[in-house]
């Protein structure tokens, strides 16, 4: 039974696109391990408060990330 696990920082993605992440997560490991696997895929999406995560040194918050990749705050 596969269990993937997708972190990210807390408020960068909406409802709609986690549910949409956990489903094209779970058809990429279904393509690879088969469709007798599906309904034991497992895949869980944690949320690192903002702040609680950094790259170089320097903490993140959702506007950082939206920022690097040009979308607008959520």
């Amino acid at each position: 039974m596969p269990l993937v696990t997708i972190e990210v920082i807390k408020d960068v993605f909406t409802p709609t696109q986690k549910r949409d992440l956990i489903q094209r997560v779970t058809d990429a490991m279904v393509s690879v391990e088969g469709e007798a696997l599906r309904g034991v895929t497992w895949v869980k999406v944690n949320e690192i408060e903002q702040g609680d995560w950094a790259i170089g040194g320097k903490p993140v918050t959702a506007r950082d990330v939206q920022a690097m990749d040009g979308s607008k705050a959520a």
